[in-house]
This record gives structure tokens, C-alpha cells and sequence, in this order.
């Protein structure tokens, strides 16, 4: 492991190239015991689902994100997006812009959407202490952009704790117990611009699996999962599909930029200078009309202002974080339906044998936020499957481990009770 100081701690990891790297768990190290894990957590994303709002379910959830690295400003730190949800690991020196900023997020998303968010922070040391581990790895995308892994039960367990509604929680933040010290969160970067992709004839999965033997030992010394538990799976993915392409969610010729003005008005409700219609209506013509030359300069290849537009969704497609480990191993692949029937009995097979659990949500299409700071290198773009993804893939992971009469038998991973 580097020896450098816990501020520089992830900054100076360095990167897999390879997802195979992270699935052996060859590029993880363990996370400094001051660090903190933030948590936001979307209360009642089963009733936004079912009103037809999970695309800004998944907005409100990448928000915390966005918040969070601006406030930090360009300090390097590892996240996860959950699709109703979020987690990230900051140095204890940020800990005060970062609080300020989850609670600014609580509050945009309550008075933008009706949204209630949880939000905590747990002390990395107090996982620990639990008999968790927290490692990471990072997997580089393309230059100025990574993508964070996590294994060894610990993020679950921070969750399970801020997850807690009791009134004394001590993990948990509320905006309106201290509301002035509340400031509008700083979203810039967040964009919601894309159409939904559709993958016709084919469906898209999203996907969770959870070892059901937390308890054996990783490659970090700490008790998580197997590498070969993910090994098998992403191999018979490969059997399966033929290559990793072939079950990709996103290709270039896929991404369009939306005109829908109700999709965009997502992103003006939240980011708008104000709460004012006419706030709402000057910031939802001005990124039309950046779609509109967005779609100019890439449909004639142009280069401007030092993007070369002609190659921007090849650069998207390449920054989307389709696969990552986060106590359990969540995917949103692009199938068809005998392929999928295949997949669905082996992982059937799997959990029937004691080896994971396994949850799944079907859709036709997915939905795409995105983190861009620089359309040239730092940027990810967050995908989910639409009408539930990784909520009801969690719902039906749940589902599944009662009816096979499962449960982790780790202390600290309750990944089949609190999987986000």
C-alpha cells in the first residue's frame, strides 16, 4: 500500500485496467481508519417508482455526488451511485463542506421534488470496530476519469446504521434541526440531457449478486467475498455474450440528446438559481438550447472550445459504470430473451446451491445521468435500469434469499436486508 498521507489516500492509488483486476481483487487496499463514509438514502423510492419518477429518483440520488466533489473541490475521493442512492468516502479534513453539502442536498431534493432524503456520516473507525472492512480500488476509464470499487462488507453496514429511523440516531442528518446553517448545494457538473436508451429487440437487466459466504476471507485480509464468486459470474458472462461488448448497455450510436422538455425540466428544478418559474423556464431554454448545438457539433464533427464533439459519445460510452463491486457485484447489461433465460437459470442454480443470492430487475430501456467536469477527461456517467433498476433488482434480491431461506451470516454485511 502507498505510504502517502489519508488526504492523498485515493489520489494516489493506483488504477486497475481492467475489470478483471477488480473482480480478482488484486488492486484493492484498505480505506484509513479517519476516513468517513457519507450516505444518502431516498426514503419511500418504492412509491416514486411505482409514480413513474425513477429517473429522478436516480437524479436526486447522483446529486449527493455532485455536491459532495464540488464542495471538496478537486480533491480526489472514492463513491459509489446506488440509483436511489449514494455513497462516498471523504479525509476528515473535509468533513465540514462535506456535511454542509449533504444537507443542502436534503433540502434542494424536499423542496424541488417532495423528496425526503436520509443522509448520515459514519466514521470509518466505527466500522472497524464492528469486525468490517472497507477497501477500495480504483479502476481507470479514460485519462481524468476512474471508477471506485468496494469490498469487505463495511459500506453495507455504514448504511444499515444511517438506514436506522430511530429518533436518536446518531449517524443520521436533518436539515431542518439546523436549517441555518443550510446553503444551496453547488451541482454544477450534473446533467440529465440524454434520451433513455433503448436496446430493442433486445431488454436490459439490472443486476445484484451477493455471496452468501461473506464470512470467507478476501485477498484485503477482511471478511468479504471470494474473488472467485465474482470470477464465475463475470466469466460465464463472457461465455455467454461472447464479449464484454456485447452485453454493454451503451454504444455511441445509441446516445441521443433529448428535446423532451419534461425530462430536461429535471435538471432545472434542481439547479435552477431559484425556485421561480421564470428561474425554472431561463435555465430549461439555455440547456436546449446547448442540445441543440450539442447535436450540431456532433453530428458534423466539430471541434469546439477544445472538445472534439465528433468523438464525445464514444468518451461517454467509455465512462458509464455499467459493472462495479460495492459489497456485492451490481451490473446493467443490455440482452436478449434467450440469453437472458440462460443468465436467470444460472444464477438461479447459484443461489439454489448456496453460493449467492441474486436479485433482477427487467426494462426495455435504461436511463443515464452524468457527472461532467471536463468533456475531455473527468466525467462518469451513471446508469440504471429504467422503471426500478437497482431498487427493485434490490427488492427482488430480498425476495429471493426469504424464499430460499437465506441470510448473511457476516455481522456486518447485511447486504440481503439493506442491499440499496
Amino acid at each position: 500500500m502507498l505510504q502517502t498521507s489519508t488526504d492523498l489516500f485515493y489520489t494516489d492509488l493506483p488504477c486497475a485496467n481492467s475489470f478483471e483486476q477488480i473482480v480478482n481483487q488484486s488492486k484493492f487496499y484498505p480505506v484509513p481508519a479517519d476516513w468517513l463514509i457519507l450516505v444518502v438514502d431516498l426514503k419511500g423510492s418504492t412509491a416514486a417508482i411505482q409514480a413513474g419518477r425513477y429517473k429522478t429518483v436516480n437524479f436526486v440520488g447522483a446529486s449527493a455526488i455532485a455536491a459532495v466533489l464540488n464542495a471538496i473541490d478537486r480533491l480526489d475521493i472514492p463513491f459509489v451511485f446506488g440509483g436511489d442512492g449514494a455513497t462516498l468516502l471523504v479525509p476528515p479534513s473535509c468533513l465540514p463542506v462535506a456535511r454542509d453539502a449533504l444537507l443542502g442536498v436534503q433540502r434542494s431534493a424536499r423542496l424541488a421534488f417532495a423528496m425526503t432524503l436520509r443522509v448520515g456520516i459514519v466514521p470509518v473507525v466505527e466500522v472497524l470496530r464492528a469486525n468490517c472492512q472497507i477497501s477500495v480500488a480504483k479502476l481507470g476509464l479514460v485519462p481524468g476519469s476512474s471508477q471506485a470499487h468496494f469490498i469487505g462488507g463495511g459500506l453495507t453496514y455504514a448504511t444499515d446504521l444511517v438506514k436506522d429511523d430511530r429518533t436518536d440516531n446518531p449517524y443520521q442528518l436533518w436539515e431542518t434541526a439546523q436549517a441555518e446553517r443550510v446553503f444551496l448545494p453547488n451541482l454544477s457538473g450534473l446533467e440529465c440531457r440524454w434520451q433513455d436508451l433503448y436496446s430493442q429487440p433486445r431488454e436490459i437487466l439490472s443486476l445484484i449478486i451477493v455471496p452468501q459466504q461473506p464470512n470467507e476471507r478476501s485477498r484485503t485480509g477482511g471478511p468479504g467475498a471470494s474473488p472467485a464468486i465474482y470470477q464465475d459470474v463475470t466469466k460465464m458472462l463472457l461465455q455467454l455474450y461472447g464479449a464484454a461488448k456485447n452485453f454493454r448497455p451503451v454504444h455511441p450510436r445509441q446516445l441521443k440528446l433529448t428535446f423532451n422538455p419534461r425530462k430536461l425540466a429535471i435538471e432545472a428544478r434542481l439547479r435552477s438559481r431559484s425556485s421561480h418559474w421564470r428561474d425554472r423556464l431561463r435555465y430549461l431554454t439555455a440547456i436546449t438550447l446547448q442540445n441543440v448545438l450539442g447535436w450540431l457539433l456532433m453530428s458534423w464533427g466539430i471541434g469546439l472550445a477544445g472538445v472534439h464533439w465528433g468523438r464525445y459519445r464514444r468518451d461517454v460510452a467509455n465512462t458509464v459504470d455499467y459493472c462495479k463491486l460495492d459489497d456485492a457485484l451490481r451490473m446493467v447489461i443490455a440482452s436478449d430473451r434467450d440469453r437472458t433465460r440462460a443468465l436467470l437459470d444460472y444464477l438461479e442454480a447459484g443461489a439454489r446451491a448456496g453460493k449467492f443470492h441474486y436479485g433482477v430487475n427487467r426494462s426495455d430501456r435504461a436511463l443515464m445521468t452524468c457527472l461532467v467536469f471536463d468533456r475531455n477527461g473527468r466525467q462518469i456517467h451513471f446508469i440504471d435500469g429504467a422503471d426500478g433498476g437497482y431498487a427493485l433488482a434490490a427488492v427482488d434480491l430480498k425476495r429471493r434469499a426469504r424464499l430460499n431461506g437465506g441470510q448473511n451470516s457476516s455481522g456486518c454485511n447485511q447486504a440481503i436486508q439493506n442491499s440499496r
